[in-house]
């Protein structure tokens, strides 16, 4: 009884491994992403297309330059940033995926530091 049980432990376990998230159609659209900033909840109105995105957070609207490392993984570089912070590109990890929404993390490109969030598709 023991072999059996030792036998079947892996496969139970592959049940628990999560795939690997669905991040293609998340490559372009229309966006709510929510992020907490100082224990306040944040939401950016984003479109996005292949090869830029328009966000809109606490009224300001920006646009930056988008590059998909993978499926999975993009980088922001904003197009007129206006201090040096700006100039700082972003890096962006979609986590997990659902039908019309996705988890991820972002923070400046070489930096450990990361924050999350979750982003809906609104299109």
């Amino acid at each position: 009884m023991k072999k059996l049980i030792l036998l079947l432990l892996p496969a139970l376990c592959f049940s628990c491994y999560q795939a690997e998230p669905n991040c293609g159609h998340f490559k372009t659209g229309n966006y709510e992403s929510e992020i907490t900033v100082n224990g306040k909840k944040k939401k950016t109105l984003s479109v996005r297309t292949n090869s830029m995105v328009i966000e809109t957070y606490d009224g300001k609207t920006d646009t930056a330059s988008i590059r998909w490392i993978n499926d999975c993984e993009y980088v922001l570089q904003k197009t007129n940033p206006k201090t040096m912070q700006e100039k700082k590109a972003i890096d962006i990890k979609i986590l997990t995926t659902s039908k019309n929404s996705y988890t991820f993390e972002f923070g400046l490109v070489g930096s450990d530091a990361k924050q999350k969030g979750k982003a809906k598709q609104l299109n």
